[in-house]
């Protein structure tokens, strides 16, 4: 019996009282020592996190996030259903069926776990016969097994599942850091030929600098994967975008506007609420519209002007104005039409023959326009089948779709539902109070969640003003005052 510890007697085969009394003062410096370590641990990784939290992810979070996703895989196979099997349940001798080996769940391969700043992504390696939608019904579970935010499924790999891990919302996390905070470029200085001869500018600043379609990307802000948002008229040459009031649609606009506005490209704009959304952009138009009359007129010589680029490809034999020489190579024009409903509804036969001879030339844009370098941007509160059979055959032109926070269901299905009905509930669950975060169509990734910066009206002002002079004037069309 030791003096320190009554009534015990230590049942180690090979350990005698004597030994474990002369042990013990070193097991408790060692159990000391390790205590102290494990909140020195402790503490050293929540001030890491604290001052560098991309450099405590990499160390601390992705491990333990690769250990749970590692140890959790079986169970969560087995759970949800996404196991394969190697073996038949039946094999066949002659005409007569034998009982098999009973089947052995065979899991799919977890593999290429690589950390990324927003989380981490994945390769899942399907079985023979797997398909990928349950793995696409799953990743609500996988969130859950990994205690993350939220798990991005990508099937578009034959074979194999992609999976996209987010650890946090990065479009409202503070570790976004773009998502809130406003653009620190620059507006373009004007030259010193401005001054003097306006119209001698607006010439020179249009043929010194020829398009490419580099020219029609804008960077409107950053996606849930850590990536740009781009908005690339030469990848989806027409867009939607759909938001309800203070959903950020103005924001996104303005954006966009304000990145193309230093290119060579041309800007019309569509405002039937009067021109109060688009009017702060009148400097860098070449035309803009305020009523549905104007908005037809305009429309139909921008449908005249497709005309005239179809005989100019024609006679150079050219599929499109970027097989063009540059001598020859017409402007791109980027038409924004604000409120798409003030086009499509109507109050008496007089409005009737107005809007549909405006919807249709909006139409024929969209049909026409991609290849000749005539692009639209329609943008609404909502868009549903009460406007009209019109609405469904444009939006069937426009591949590029932008789901901001909405009001009605429809109007979220009417924007994704027909490209990607599984976006639809995520674009449902947008929360009013984050402005500026929609559901887009991206080139890589089908669908995927976005948020906008937002761009100060003093800034915006300023790269309006410091562009004014880039705006060329286009056959038919007046410039705003």
């Amino acid at each position: 019996m030791t003096p320190w510890i009554p009534d015990f007697t230590p049942r180690i085969p090979g350990v005698t009282m004597e030994r474990f009394q002369a042990w013990l003062p070193t097991i408790i410096t060692v159990a000391v020592v390790l205590v102290a370590v494990v909140v020195a641990l402790v503490v050293a990784s929540r001030l890491l996190r604290r001052v560098a939290p991309r450099t405590h992810w990499y160390l601390v979070g992705f491990p333990l996030l690769r250990l749970r996703m590692r140890h959790s895989w079986r169970h969560l196979c087995l759970n949800a259903d996404l196991t394969g099997t190697d073996r038949p349940t039946t094999g066949q001798l002659g005409p007569l069926l034998v009982k098999g080996r009973p089947i052995m769940p065979v899991l799919p391969l977890l593999t290429r776990i690589r950390p990324r700043s927003f989380g981490a992504t994945a390769v899942i390696l399907l079985h023979p016969g797997q398909i990928p939608e349950p793995f696409v019904n799953a990743a609500e579970a996988m969130a859950h097994a990994w205690q993350v935010h939220a798990v991005r499924v990508d099937a578009r790999l034959r074979g194999r599942v992609r999976l996209t891990v987010l650890t946090a919302d990065p479009l409202t996390s503070p570790r976004a850091g773009a998502g809130g905070g406003a653009w620190t470029i620059e507006p373009p200085q004007k030259s010193a030929a401005v001054a003097s001869d306006p119209q001698a500018a607006i010439t020179k600043s249009v043929t010194a600098s020829v398009a490419v379609p580099a020219d029609l990307a804008a960077e409107v802000g950053h996606r849930e994967d850590g990536q740009r948002w781009v908005i690339d008229l030469a990848v989806f040459p027409h867009w939607l975008i759909t938001g309800a009031t203070q959903s950020g649609k103005s924001t996104l606009i303005n954006a966009a506007v304000a990145r193309w506005a230093s290119r060579p490209v041309a800007l019309v704009g569509i405002d039937c609420k009067g021109g109060m959304e688009l009017a702060p952009h009148a400097a860098r138009l070449s035309a803009l519209a305020t009523d549905r009359a104007e908005a037809a007129d305009n429309l139909a010589e921008l449908v005249g002007e497709t005309q005239r680029r179809m005989r100019l490809c024609r006679q150079h034999g050219a599929r499109n104005i970027w097989q063009l020489p540059e001598a020859v190579r017409p402007v791109p024009v980027i038409v924004v039409v604000d409120e798409l409903a003030e086009l499509y509804l109507v109050a008496s036969r007089a409005d009737k023959d107005e809007a549909l001879r405006a919807t249709t030339h909006l139409l024929r844009l969209a049909q026409l326009g991609a290849a000749l370098g005539v692009h639209v941007i329609v943008a609404g509160q909502r868009v549903g089948s009460d406007l009209g059979p019109g609405v469904t055959a444009l939006r069937a032109q426009l591949a590029g779709r932008i789901c901001l926070q909405v009001n009605d269901p429809e109007t979220a299905d009417m924007t994704l539902g027909d490209l990607y009905p599984d976006a639809v509930e995520a674009a449902q669950q947008i929360d009013p109070a984050v402005k500026g975060v929609a559901v887009t169509t991206a080139e890589h990734s089908g669908w995927i969640r976005a948020r906008s910066v937002y761009l100060p009206p003093e800034h915006l002002a300023a790269v309006i003003a410091g562009t004014a002079h880039l705006a060329p004037v286009l056959p038919g069309l007046t410039p705003p005052a």
